[in-house]
């Protein structure tokens, strides 16, 4: 018997960010490949970035560093001030597909948000978020 996994969160939570989580696994289950999608409004990292991590839950703590595909986003700095908090940005060339932002927090794990193209229409938003997570398992 096959279960369907419970519906990802919301597309926008209460603070306006676009983001859409897959529940987290049970301990001692393997960690899922992709976590959620985000879908920011622009390319500009250092605007979008304060508002994503804003929208995290609590329990992921505090991100230090994010690796982001350096095709996808405008020039950014090595380093970010969010909240009173510097975080490490670092750029990847790698040509995945899709494209991810990884956020990691030094103690507390690594997530990895499928990134929605900032251009693209609700409906095909939609279409990339769910089907992004849609391939994503808990076991």
């Amino acid at each position: 018997m096959t279960l369907a996994p419970p519906p990802p969160s919301p597309l926008s939570s209460s603070s306006g960010v676009r983001l859409r989580l897959t529940p987290q696994p049970a301990q001692g289950h393997m960690p899922r490949r992709i976590d959620g999608a985000w879908w920011p409004r622009s390319d500009d990292l250092t605007s979008e970035l304060p508002q994503l991590l804003g929208g995290l839950p609590p329990a992921w703590g505090r991100i230090e560093s994010v690796l982001v595909d350096a095709a996808v986003w405008a020039a950014f700095p090595g380093r970010l001030l969010v909240a009173d908090q510097l975080v490490r940005l670092r750029r990847t060339t790698s040509r995945r597909a899709p494209s991810t932002v990884c956020l990691l927090a030094p103690g507390r794990g690594r997530w990895d948000l499928l990134v929605v193209p900032p251009g693209a229409t609700e409906a095909e938003a939609g279409s990339l978020m769910g089907a992004g997570l849609a391939g994503t398992s808990t076991s």
